[in-house]
């Protein structure tokens, strides 16, 4: 996006994009822009839906009950969805909210909560997971929003991972595998689905970890010498499969 559009601010909408399109914000969208940003008629603001590109934006009305805008230009194309699947226990409320924006910014297709035996938090609100999904994309430019996938438990996933995701390989940060780095294995992987678990705080149990490294479809992954914690655990596998064989090439 052009420097002159970056210190805008950028908005998620539902309806469709296009030259000459008029549109109302909801009610929390109109009281941001209004009374939070005191954004006038006349402003600019950056909308997105994740189909139609990023759009210029110009307010046509500034009520704090529905704020009304009307399309300029479009300044950025639409990005194909990222075929990146992130698998990951629910951590405690303020660390689930920073793995779920991360992986955003990490380029992440979809976003899978998955319930493992240590998983600290059984208690999932999806409208949170989706919402902080959408904050990041926002903040970040990115333009696709991950899917988030309603949660399933761990055995749930690896019953059904041939059916649903067939020729995806599924990477697991396993702190019992021997100390190495994880690009000599990931460059075996070039071109190739790749999907990554996460597990909870404490990791897997043996049983888990025992189910997992039986599967041909998966494959365990050191990420170092360091215990990391799960959210820097996250972030740190995220940045090497990208660097490696994703989309920083």
């Amino acid at each position: 996006m052009p420097r002159s559009h970056a210190q805008l601010p950028r908005l998620f909408v539902e309806p469709d994009l296009a030259a000459g399109a008029q549109l109302a914000l909801n009610k929390d969208q109109s009281l941001y822009l209004a009374a939070v940003l005191r954004k006038a008629v006349g402003d600019e603001v950056v909308l997105f839906n994740g189909r139609d590109g990023a759009w210029l934006c110009r307010l046509t009305s500034d009520s704090k009950k529905s704020v009304t805008l009307e399309t300029v230009e479009q300044i950025a194309p639409q990005t194909p969805p990222s075929d990146l699947w992130y698998g990951f226990a629910p951590l405690k409320s303020e660390r689930l909210d920073y793995v779920v924006q991360k992986a955003v910014e990490m380029g992440v297709g979809i976003i899978q909560p998955v319930i493992t035996q240590f998983t600290q938090n059984h208690r999932l609100k999806p409208e949170r997971l989706s919402a902080n999904a959408i904050e990041a994309a926002e903040q970040c430019e990115v333009l696709t929003v991950p899917e988030v996938a309603p949660e399933i438990t761990l055995d749930r996933l690896l019953d059904t991972w041939p059916n649903e995701h067939k020729d995806r390989v599924l990477l697991f940060a396993d702190e019992s595998e021997a100390s190495s780095s994880p690009v000599h294995a990931l460059e075996q992987l070039r071109g190739q689905r790749i999907g990554l678990l996460i597990g909870p705080e404490g990791g897997f149990s043996d049983s888990e970890r025992e189910k997992l490294r039986a599967l041909p479809f998966v494959r365990p992954i050191s990420l170092g010498p360091r215990i990391l914690r799960a959210d820097t655990a996250a972030v740190a596998a995220l940045a090497v499969i990208q660097a490696t064989i994703g989309d920083w090439r």
